[in-house]
């Protein structure tokens, strides 16, 4: 047992000591979020009136709507630049070097999504942080009671984007590939507008949104966040979780040539 709780913790201490190193990755991670919630809900806020849904109690402003989908939108760009980073170590030698330990690759592997989904977690407080400051100001309480809610989808999304890296064999695809997934995940969720406006604008794209797991990660964390517990949301989540786990660490190849030119 201490030898699973050291390399946890060397794993975990050296994803926390390349973040403090990037600090630029922290801005980064923060700047998308706020240009939505600063500029864009600023010329949405009069043209989009949010009626009372669920997980509120009272109308709210644009503002409030997006606030936990933004969050979201970080641990999904978290997400997928660290499985870019998984892709760098499984060819630089890092992880090769890891998994010559004697400890199951399946423990290495959740260590190692574990320990960028801890670091995401910090970003979305600093963006939570300063939405408080904004304005939007979800209950005391609920900033603790989304902390597992952000945790699992954290996990969920990291776990995404290793099965994809999985399966990229040319390094110059990654972001193509990214970008492919990451813009229609979030576009077509709950994370900017309600799906029952949605449902006024198309029925199929509402059912794209209802069906697309981004929604109920986002439906999870805002009712989280107002001290609402999401059951449906939480099993689709937790289901998708262990089962995109699974398939990351079966399909992962420490072998596998990302950095080789085809053909």
């Amino acid at each position: 047992m201490t030898a699973y709780w050291e390399c946890l913790r060397g794993i975990v201490l050296r994803e926390w000591l390349r973040f403090v190193l990037q600090r630029s990755r922290f801005l980064s991670a923060l700047v998308r979020p706020l240009l939505w919630l600063l500029v864009f809900a600023a010329g949405f806020r009069a043209a989009l009136g949010i009626a009372i849904i669920e997980p509120y109690d009272t109308y709210i402003t644009y503002d409030t709507y997006i606030v936990p989908g933004l969050a979201c939108m970080i641990l999904l760009f978290n997400g997928m630049q660290g499985s870019l980073s998984m892709v760098y170590d499984r060819e630089m030698g890092s992880m090769r070097v890891l998994l010559t330990s004697p400890l199951p690759r399946a423990f290495l592997l959740a260590a190692k999504l574990l320990a960028t989904a801890l670091i995401s977690l910090l970003q979305v407080y600093a963006f939570l942080a300063i939405a408080w400051v904004y304005g939007v100001q979800p209950p005391a309480w609920g900033l603790l009671a989304a902390l597992p809610a952000l945790l699992l989808v954290a996990l969920l999304l990291s776990a995404l984007g290793l099965l994809l890296s999985n399966g990229i064999r040319q390094l110059e695809n990654f972001a193509g590939v990214m970008n492919f997934v990451i813009f229609p995940m979030f576009f077509l969720s709950s994370a900017l507008y309600p799906l029952w406006k949605m449902r006024e604008s198309s029925e199929w794209l509402y059912w794209l949104c209802a069906v697309n797991p981004f929604t109920h990660a986002v439906e999870l964390v805002r009712n989280a966040l107002y001290l609402r517990l999401h059951v449906e949301a939480l099993l689709i989540c937790t289901g998708l979780t262990m089962l995109l786990t699974l398939l990351a660490v079966a399909s992962f190849n420490p072998q596998h040539a990302a950095l080789r030119k085809a053909g």
